[in-house]
């Protein structure tokens, strides 16, 4: 059957299935504006997961940060509002992903965000950051986890954070894992679902920074 031939009630609901999906969302009193599309995650509105990280994630003004595995933007592009004083890099391997990462920050008059394509860190060079997230995939192996958590670690300045959103089924995986590579591990929030899990590199002996906020 050819598209010309489809009942026109057939063609009417795959043209609004094509058509963006648009949303808002406030979180931190940061209101964004997303257009997303079927196969993205979350296409409808933002998911439990990401806003429970966004609710309880330290930054200051000035964090240069990266957001990986960024789908439409929703971490990433909140990190940019909330620091408006630093450089933000949304990363995905999906190019539909970035795609709309890049819209949306066109949307929302993002100047300071920069999106683009990137298996893991392998597009990243050496780019370092002050704050790392991810909302991590639930179903991939553990290898790609280390693969994360060590690039993450090459990648962070001296006293920069990596919060992860999980479910909480591999919350003590994710204990584990920070332990062996970081060498520490706090849960900052453990929902019914989803659990916020931090790393930190240590300031150098004698530094006094700033706290964030």
């Amino acid at each position: 059957m050819t598209a010309s031939s489809q009942p026109k009630g057939t063609r009417d609901y795959l043209d609004r299935l094509r058509r963006d999906i648009v949303f808002t969302e406030t979180v931190r009193g940061q209101q964004l504006n997303f257009h997303t599309t079927w196969g993205l995650f979350s296409p409808k509105g933002l998911d439990a997961g990401s806003r429970l990280l966004l609710e309880h994630l330290e930054i200051a003004p000035e964090d240069d940060t990266l957001d990986l595995g960024c789908g439409y933007g929703p971490l990433g592009l909140t990190m940019a509002r909330l620091a408006p004083r630093g450089t933000h890099v949304l990363v995905d391997k999906d190019f539909v992903a970035v795609d709309y990462s890049r819209k949306n920050a066109e949307f929302n008059g993002i100047a300071n965000a920069e999106c683009f394509l990137s298996n893991g860190f392998d597009q990243i060079g050496r780019r370092r950051f002050d704050l790392i997230v991810s909302n991590l995939p639930a179903k991939v192996g553990k290898e790609l986890y280390y693969l994360y958590f060590h690039d993450a670690l090459a990648h962070m300045n001296p006293g920069a954070r990596f919060y992860v959103v999980t479910i909480s089924g591999i919350r003590k995986f994710v204990q584990k894992a920070f332990q062996e590579v970081f060498g520490n591990y706090a849960k900052i929030k453990q929902g019914s679902t989803y659990t916020v899990a931090l790393a930190r590199v240590p300031q150098p002996r004698g530094h006094t920074g700033n706290a964030a906020g």
